[in-house]
């Protein structure tokens, strides 16, 4: 069935009107072929630390809310660190402060785990809660039972 014969049957108040026809707004559209995927990268910016790291302190382990953290640089600037993915990691300011501009290990500290560059994904950063269209449920959180991989 076409499109335009479905939206005959089910006539919605979200309709594309032309001058001879009405169409459903799909509320969903499924990408089946695509050339490439492009490739980016999460842009390197506080909050996108903070959401990596889980706003989460990567030495005292305890979560916090995103006006609590701080930026650490794992190696201090004042010792060649850069200013990039792998250098940077949330901490709070009790641990920050008494961090310093020292490496961990001088003041007998230790991250949680190494810091890397995200990997992008269409969905970081999004929160995990349920979207308001209901419709979009099963492809979010697809019931595994229920998924048909096809070639």
């Amino acid at each position: 069935m076409s499109w335009a014969e479905h939206s005959i049957e089910h006539l919605a108040e979200e309709v594309i009107r032309t001058v001879r026809h009405a169409f459903r707004v799909p509320k969903i559209i499924v990408l089946a072929l695509y050339d490439r995927l492009p490739r980016k990268e999460v842009k390197f910016t506080r909050h996108n630390v903070f959401l990596r790291d889980k706003f989460t302190c990567q030495y005292c382990g305890n979560c916090f809310v995103e006006r609590e953290l701080n930026l650490d640089h794992v190696v201090p600037r004042d010792k060649a660190g850069k200013t990039n993915w792998e250098n940077i990691v949330t901490s709070c300011i009790r641990c920050n402060t008494r961090k310093a501009n020292k490496l961990a290990h001088e003041v007998g500290m230790r991250l949680l785990r190494k810091p890397t560059s995200p990997r992008w994904r269409p969905l970081f950063g999004m929160r995990s809660e349920i979207p308001t269209d209901e419709s979009w449920g099963q492809f979010l959180h697809p019931d595994r039972e229920k998924v048909r991989v096809t070639a």
